[in-house]
């Protein structure tokens, strides 16, 4: 029998692997885009749709997992629900028509949409709350891993048994990570090793009812909806979809060259997460200031997107795309700060609830952005003039979001004081 002070650790580092395929699934979409529009005579809405499709699916799930992973627990939600995800690889894989690639991504945005908050509250329940904003951040970082296997690594894949084949490939992972967190993972230590770990919490409808009613009276708790729905929903509308298509048809960029430019965009995510966890947990001890500092610089990268043109040198777009992983990460502190503000026994749901417009929020941007382009440039739906009006338009929208996200309340302090 593995000790619980080790078991801890294998727990985390499979759910962090399940993690990993969820990053891959909503990201993928990116470098074989054209493959898709090709294959199947896409146009910008049709695509921005089929990727929109996992990140609607997975937002709407978000509803019964926050009314019931604090009672269920994270083992049988997320084993489940990942499940789930395989069999949305294999519908992909064989899709021949728009309606079979969304349904394809549904199933994926389903099966996926417990593994982030699943494995935040196996943090909650096995390691000390001093660590979280680390510990989380480290997730998002070890998931990235996800993201980098969808740029370059992808393509290659894609080239060598097509990208049918690749997400079938996919599938066979997914189904081996399932089987192995359903055999070792535990809800929570036989031992406590950390004080006061809340037990479950009550699946009875009415409690769950007041529970988010509590929760929703919270005017942090919209701010910072508003804040992760901007913040993540650009982030990953530029880098699970349009980044590729503006770095490849606009930028006449190569496509394994565009992969490698994602890449880095990724890598600027797993240095950020932790960079930014610790400087909140630790060297600035703060959680607002932290997230701003993120919204801010990827406004900067987005408007210097917009001035861009074919030729830009490659050390130019490298930074560029770093950054605005680097930047990005920040948001990742938005679930902390609302973990904060609610009991334990009730973290779940809070964080959960702040996932939701997570998630809608890529949904909301990925096909908004796909028919704001058609709408204003029906000619020229991806050339330079169409992204010029949609990165600066987001840029406008964390701008936005960065006075509002001013009027939160610091909690660490108060965390510190209890």
């Amino acid at each position: 029998m593995i000790p619980d002070h080790l078991k801890r650790w294998l727990i985390f580092l499979i759910a962090c692997l399940l993690f990993v395929l969820s990053q891959f699934y909503r990201a993928s979409v990116a470098v074989i885009s054209p493959q898709l529009i090709g294959e199947l005579s896409l146009d910008t809405p049709q695509i921005s749709l089929i990727s929109a499709a996992f990140f609607y699916a997975f937002a709407l799930m978000q509803i019964p997992i926050s009314m019931y992973l604090d009672g269920i627990g994270p083992r049988i939600s997320m084993t489940v629900l990942s499940a789930i995800a395989v069999a949305g690889s294999v519908v992909f894989a064989a899709g021949h028509s728009v309606s079979a690639l969304v349904v394809g991504r549904a199933l994926m945005g389903i099966g996926m949409a417990c593994n982030l908050m699943g494995t935040l509250k196996i943090i909650t329940l096995w390691f000390t709350p001093r660590y979280f904003a680390t510990l989380s951040a480290l997730v998002v970082s070890l998931g990235t891993v996800g993201n980098l296997i969808a740029a370059t690594p992808l393509v290659l894949l894609a080239q060598a048994m097509g990208w049918r084949n690749s997400f079938l490939v996919m599938a066979g992972i997914n189904s081996i990570l399932v089987i192995l967190f359903f055999i070792i993972a535990r809800d929570r230590p036989q031992t406590p090793l950390v004080p006061d770990v809340p037990e479950a919490a009550s699946t009875q409808m009415r409690d769950i009812l007041q529970s988010l009613v509590r929760l929703f009276k919270e005017k942090d708790y919209w701010i910072i909806s508003l804040g992760t729905f901007c913040r993540y929903g650009i982030f990953a509308a530029v880098q699970a979809l349009w980044a590729g298509p503006f770095l490849i048809q606009t930028l006449q960029v190569p496509a394994v060259t565009a992969g490698n430019l994602l890449i880095l965009t990724s890598i600027g995510i797993v240095v950020g997460s932790p960079v930014f966890g610790w400087l909140s947990d630790t060297i600035l001890e703060n959680r607002k200031g932290v997230v701003i500092s993120g919204l801010i610089g990827m406004a900067v990268v987005l408007m210097v997107l917009t001035r861009l043109s074919p030729g830009t040198g490659m050390a130019t777009l490298s930074i560029l795309f770093f950054s605005f992983g680097f930047f990005g990460s920040a948001g990742g502190i938005m679930y902390t700060h609302i973990k904060e503000r609610m009991p334990p026994e009730r973290a779940g749901a809070a964080m959960t609830g702040i996932n939701f417009f997570t998630m809608f929020g890529v949904a909301v941007f990925l096909q908004g952005l796909g028919n704001m382009m058609k709408y204003l440039h029906p000619d020229d739906a991806m050339g330079g003039s169409a992204f010029i009006d949609a990165f600066g338009f987001c840029a406008i929208c964390l701008a936005i979001t960065t006075v509002v996200y001013l009027f939160t309340v610091e909690t660490l302090g108060k965390r510190k004081q209890r």
